[in-house]
């Protein structure tokens, strides 16, 4: 089981570097191009720079990208915009957001976690790619250090992981910010000898976003074993989260198709709200926008089979197209690249939940790559993990 314990956190110090919204950013992979400059533009203390680099149009393995993110992290450190903490804490973390019109609020503490080969103690439910590892591992390799959460559910529920939350959150926050979604952060420090790692050392983690940062650590630690021996790469940061009290927000990736001229299916709907409300995961309805006859249609079909809706797509649609597709939560973005004839099809997923997913991965099967979006998730830079062997 996984083995759970306190770490010395970096943290942006405000008053040196101006206030978290500024300096913060959504994980790496959720950031467009465009959300990139800004981030650059906010602050020159930016997470970003360190995530991603200084030039949006730098792309990965660029020579010095990962160098100059080294020079930053360092220099900022010795500015002292980024502090460490006094020594080893937990760090309860919360998200207060609205979905449908409905508030809600999801929380859990990051944490350090003892690394493990996939297996019953930490699980994956989707595949990875080998290009997101290289990239993360040459940044990892440079920096030497973790700089956003890898996001993990349990089954819980945990009635003393509860207790211990509702007890913090009547505490002052350490660090709050509100981005550009609504979403309230909060963030407090704990200290090392509360109990995260007695109550939750026989639960099973599944990895719910940042596959390619968990397969990048244990190549990581890999490395470094062979090279030093053991150390603070055998752990990683992560973000623990109860899905049976919490009920995390599942929602879809949906799938644009770039060529390849797909089959009328399903029954023809007004518009793309329609689509969206009549998507069912238990249903296994989907659904679909083209061209036909010059125009543009929306459609709602539905698969055979068990749920979840997009391991169907991919087996008994999508097959063999992977080459072809491009993945997006942005639903209205998806509709406009059929619209503007920048692809051939946009196919819409319905939402998910933890334990339908955790359903696929104990029949020993995977999710496709890209099915599910966590959200909201933990924002990168509201505190950082930098793999120091502890004195």
């Amino acid at each position: 089981m996984p083995r759970i314990s306190p770490f010395v956190g970096l943290r942006f110090d405000v008053s040196r570097s101006g206030s978290l919204e500024r300096v913060t950013a959504p994980p790496y992979d959720v950031i467009s191009p465009s959300e990139h400059v800004r981030y650059l533009a906010a602050s020159p203390y930016n997470v970003i720079r360190l995530d991603l680099g200084h030039d949006p149009d730098e792309g990965a393995g660029a020579d010095g990208r990962y160098e100059r993110a080294a020079a930053d992290l360092a220099a900022w450190r010795e500015e002292r915009v980024l502090v460490a903490t006094d020594g080893p804490s937990y760090f309860p973390y919360e998200m207060r957001f609205s979905l449908h019109g409905i508030r809600r609020r999801i929380r859990g503490v990051i944490c350090e976690v003892g690394l493990e080969d996939l297996g019953d103690g930490i699980v994956a439910h989707e595949r990875t790619m080998a290009g997101p590892v290289e990239d993360r591992l040459r940044l990892l390799r440079a920096i030497g250090a973790n700089l956003s959460s890898i996001y993990s559910v349990f089954l819980g529920p945990s009635a003393s992981l509860g207790a211990w939350l509702d007890a913090v959150a009547a505490l002052e926050p350490v660090a709050a910010l509100v981005d550009e979604d609504g979403v309230e952060h909060r963030m407090w420090i704990a200290p090392p000898e509360e109990g995260p790692a007695g109550w939750l050392a026989a639960e099973p983690l599944m990895i719910a976003d940042g596959h390619h940062r968990y397969a990048t650590a244990l190549r990581y630690r890999d490395e470094m074993r062979l090279e030093v021996g053991g150390g603070p790469w055998d752990g990683a940061m992560m973000f623990l989260v109860d899905a049976g009290t919490e009920d995390p927000p599942v929602l879809p990736f949906h799938r644009i198709r770039l060529t390849g001229e797909p089959p009328a299916a399903g029954v023809r709907v007004r518009d793309l709200e329609e689509v969206l409300e009549s998507v069912d995961d238990g249903k296994l309805r989907y659904g679909i926008v083209t061209h036909e006859d010059g125009a543009l249609v929306h459609r709602v079909a539905e698969l055979a089979g068990d749920p979840p809706a997009v391991c169907r797509l991919h087996e008994q649609i999508l097959a063999g197209a992977d080459d072809a597709l491009r993945y997006t939560p942005d639903a209205v973005g998806a509709e406009e690249a059929v619209r503007s004839r920048a692809a051939t099809a946009a196919y819409f997923l319905p939402p998910t939940d933890a334990a339908t997913i955790r359903s696929v991965v104990d029949r020993g099967d995977r999710l496709p790559q890209k099915s599910t979006f966590f959200w909201p998730k933990p924002r990168t830079g509201v505190v950082m993990r930098p793999l120091e062997p502890r004195t």
